[in-house]
């Protein structure tokens, strides 16, 4: 029996529909889950203490009173590349007005590699590390990273101003440095409790993110 050509395409075409918007209800929801997990505008952002690139503990917490930039990148994040070397250079320009910039590599590479590729870059400001376990818990406390780079804008009372999925221009990253410079403090809202991340001892945790 010979099927009718055009009934085939207008099936293949509703198949193709269908798979479109199943997709896009599905990159919605885990967008809606990313948001409602993620720490709202005006909380406090989760602490957590990874390790710095020569190994010391580093909490968020121990820049309170400076604009901190979280900044969470990798290596092989050909988008993180370019905004670091602006990153560096805008440390420079703010960081003797209370700026502080800091990476959070969420790649496995080692930190000699790491080390490595930052001094490639020039890049100065703190970069910090963890296990794997570790990692993907200070990820989770800030909904999930899925996308990078994925920055957050912290305010001086150690307050999420402002959180950015992507590559954005350098004058808008400059823009959002401003704001959080000159935000002394951020709406009054009620405060989450937020249990610091810190490094867990003992047995190592299979690699991956």
């Amino acid at each position: 029996m010979k099927r009718d050509p055009v009934i085939l395409v207008v099936v293949a075409m509703l198949v193709s529909l269908m798979l479109v918007f199943g997709f896009n209800m599905a990159r919605r929801r885990s967008d809606e889950a990313r948001e409602a997990n993620s720490p709202p505008m005006g909380l406090m952002a989760p602490d957590f203490t990874l390790q710095s690139l020569d190994g010391k503990a580093v909490k968020l917490a121990d820049f309170r009173g400076k604009a901190v930039v979280l900044n969470f990148w990798a290596t092989w994040c050909d988008p993180c590349r370019e905004e670091m070397p602006w990153f560096e250079d805008l440390q420079k320009q703010y960081g003797p007005q209370g700026l502080q910039i800091v990476g959070v590599a969420m790649d496995d590479a080692d930190p000699a590699d790491v080390a490595k590729f930052t001094k490639e870059l020039n890049v100065d400001y703190p970069i910090l590390m963890g296990k794997p376990a570790v990692r993907n818990a200070v990820a989770d406390a800030y909904g999930g990273i899925e996308f990078l780079p994925e920055t957050f804008y912290i305010g001086r009372d150690g307050k999420v101003l402002q959180k950015v999925f992507g590559l954005r221009d350098r004058g808008e990253i400059e823009d959002y440095i401003k704001q959080a410079l000159n935000e002394r403090t951020s709406q009054p809202v009620n405060q989450p409790v937020n249990q610091p991340v810190t490094q867990p001892q003992g047995t190592p945790t299979k690699a991956g993110s």
